[in-house]
């Protein structure tokens, strides 16, 4: 089981990656709608892994996932990040990795996708 923190601008998607983590056993601690309150929640929080969007509206100087990224490892060089990314969207899901991400997710989200992504990042599932 892991904790985990879902930072993306859509109340949708943040729903269903909630939906999908507590079925595999792991307890989401917070939820966030752009990079900047993400980062803020990151540090109070400490999950065990973030799911972040790529492309979410900017905020005080955070202009999308990648901002957020940077700011997170710089904080916590060790933190989890997963990105969540929509088709044709492969340079920033690179540029994401460089920056720190440890991997990613292509909408649509599915259960599979998810357990795989924490699985990779060092935590089981539930199922």
């Amino acid at each position: 089981m892991a904790t985990a923190l879902v930072v993306d601008d859509s109340r949708i998607i943040r729903n269903g990656l909630k939906n999908v983590l507590e079925k595999l056993g792991h307890v989401v601690v917070g939820e966030a709608e752009n990079g900047f309150d993400g980062v803020n929640l990151y540090k109070e929080l400490y999950p065990d892994i973030v799911t972040m969007d790529i492309t979410m509206p900017a905020k005080s100087g955070v202009k999308n996932g990648i901002d957020a990224v940077k700011q997170i490892k710089k904080f916590d060089e060790f933190a989890n990040i997963i990105m969540i990314t929509a088709h044709g969207e492969e340079q920033k899901v690179m540029q994401s990795i460089r920056n720190g991400a440890k991997g990613y997710i292509l909408k649509p989200i599915t259960r599979d996708k998810v357990r795989e992504s924490i699985e990779r990042v060092g935590f089981t599932s539930d199922s």
